[in-house]
């Protein structure tokens, strides 16, 4: 859905299949082979925080406000992304992701800067944890290109918004990347029109009764 930003003149190039989406969002953040479309393979999602519930959390620790994502942005531009090291959570063997240790180490700092009476720098905390959970998606979305030959990257969700992850991944030269406009990285109704449009198509419909569920699985 997230592939065709509606707001063009023309619709972009599409994406050539087979392609690596990571779907990165308040409730969502997992790795998707898609071999076309409707055809897609789950190959890891986070195994506790979402990426954007992670941002949240961790603008609520410093004192920043809600929305977490643009609040953590807006100061990490102000700060040193390498002033504090957060462990990054590699989840090595497994396409995986885990945020709670990134968000825990934060917490721990904090602590320890309240116990100590120090003014919490709050803009290198948002510029260092940015940093870290930017390279963990970044790295490990690269490694699953690599290893599964793909043709090209989509990014997407939420958190797709975020500065650094764009430039993370627009700064590369090894796979094509799409990323939505920015006006079109939150809910909105082109993406549910195109899901919808692939669906129908193929003979995918639905009853009327279908029930709700916030965290659909994307296959």
């Amino acid at each position: 859905s997230w592939i065709y930003p509606a707001e063009t003149p023309q619709p972009p190039p599409e994406p050539e299949f087979p392609l690596l989406a990571l779907l990165v969002s308040g409730g969502h953040t997992e790795l998707n082979l898609i071999t076309d479309h409707l055809h897609y393979q789950r190959l890891g999602a986070t195994l506790d925080d979402a990426a954007g519930e992670a941002f949240d959390k961790v603008a609520r620790l410093v004192g920043l406000p809600y929305p977490g994502g643009p609040s953590v942005q807006k100061a990490a531009a102000e700060g040193n992304p390498t002033a504090f090291d957060f462990p990054r959570s590699r989840m090595d063997g497994t396409w995986n992701f885990s945020f709670s240790g990134i968000k825990t180490a934060v917490l721990r700092v904090v602590r320890k800067l309240q116990e100590e009476n120090k003014i919490l720098p709050v803009d290198d905390l948002a510029a260092s944890f940015q940093a870290c959970a930017v390279d963990v998606l970044f790295t490990k979305t690269m490694k699953a290109a690599r290893e599964f030959n793909v043709k090209a990257i989509v990014v997407a969700g939420g958190v797709s918004a975020n500065r650094a992850l764009r430039e993370a991944f627009q700064g590369q030269t090894e796979f094509p990347v799409h990323i939505p406009p920015l006006s079109l990285c939150t809910d909105n109704a082109a993406m549910i029109a195109a899901a919808g449009y692939y669906h129908f198509i193929n003979g995918h419909v639905d009853p009327l009764d279908l029930d709700v569920l916030p965290t659909w699985p994307l296959s």
